[in-house]
């Protein structure tokens, strides 16, 4: 098996995992949420969101949790900005990166926001500009780069018609998204492989949901592609509301782990994010999803 000896940890629980909490979190633990994560060694936090407060309640405060962090020298804290006034609210919050996302299912984009996929990635073009005006990384999300819970299995040509859209945008990193998680090693090595024909495999990421238990088994699938970029979230938080029945991201904590086991470098501290998402999980009322994570806690605790 073919592992790279370095990997990049993406934690997106501050953004992708709180998202769609339903309970409102208060400010002050999404600062220390992303505190704790920056002292564990992350070396890119997606920390907040510029949306809408209409159509996501839990980010209205952005500016403040990006106010209010304290920054670790090399990390990257990134924001998703979906429009040009998103854009802006994320430079003044002084953001390192900003996100773009478009989906790879016509069906879901018409669904998710009334517009096709091409329209979709054509309303980016000024916050893709405005973003190297600024100096800023640029990273483009594929969402159901997989499956779409409308239309099925989505055609690899049109991930990599996407793929090839956000290039064209000046996208430093793209994101190959399993948004529903149904994802399988077979299709994930399918997917990467033909994307990596256009881009530059140290460029890609992979993003998976774990609904169906598959995405240790997909990041493996994943490297031997020769990626080596992984989102994933502390205590397996998040999920999409737009996809039904899909749960979380896979845990940092299982993520963590697996590399540990293969001798692949993270520079991220398992013990002290088992104790974030301990912590978290704790805060939410409910136990953490992460298995290694309840697990090693436990051993901890015994």
């Amino acid at each position: 098996m073919s592992v790279p000896d370095k990997v990049k940890i993406v934690e997106v629980a501050p953004r992708d995992g709180l998202q769609n909490e339903k309970e409102f979190i208060d400010t002050a633990i999404k600062i220390e949420l992303v505190d704790r994560l920056s002292e564990a060694g992350f070396p890119n936090i997606e920390a907040a969101s510029f949306v809408s407060p209409k159509w996501v309640p839990q980010m209205a405060d952005g500016a403040q949790v990006m106010a209010g962090i304290t920054r670790r020298p090399g990390t990257i804290y990134s924001a998703l900005t979906p429009n040009l006034r998103g854009f802006e609210a994320a430079l003044a919050a002084g953001v390192d990166e900003v996100v773009i996302f478009g989906a790879a299912s016509e069906a879901f984009s018409q669904r998710n926001i009334n517009c096709s996929i091409a329209e979709s990635i054509a309303r980016f073009e000024p916050v893709a500009q405005a973003a190297k005006e600024a100096g800023l990384r640029l990273r483009g999300s594929i969402s159901c780069s997989l499956a779409c819970p409308y239309q099925g299995e989505t055609p690899v040509e049109s991930v990599v018609d996407v793929a090839r859209r956000m290039l064209a945008l000046g996208c430093d990193e793209i994101d190959v998204a399993d948004t529903i998680g149904t994802g399988t090693a077979r299709r994930v090595g399918e997917v990467m492989r033909a994307v990596t024909e256009i881009v530059d495999p140290r460029r890609v990421s992979g993003h998976f949901h774990d609904t169906y238990g598959q995405s240790l088994a997909n990041i493996l699938a994943a490297m031997e592609v020769g990626i080596s970029i992984f989102h994933s979230s502390v205590s397996g938080l998040g999920g999409c509301p737009y996809a039904k029945g899909a749960t979380g991201n896979v845990a940092t904590e299982d993520v963590l782990y697996m590399m540990h086991g293969l001798g692949i470098d993270t520079g991220v501290d398992l013990d002290a994010v088992v104790d974030i998402g301990q912590w978290i999980s704790g805060h939410m009322g409910r136990k953490g999803s992460s298995r290694a994570g309840n697990a090693l806690a436990a051993r901890k605790a015994a």
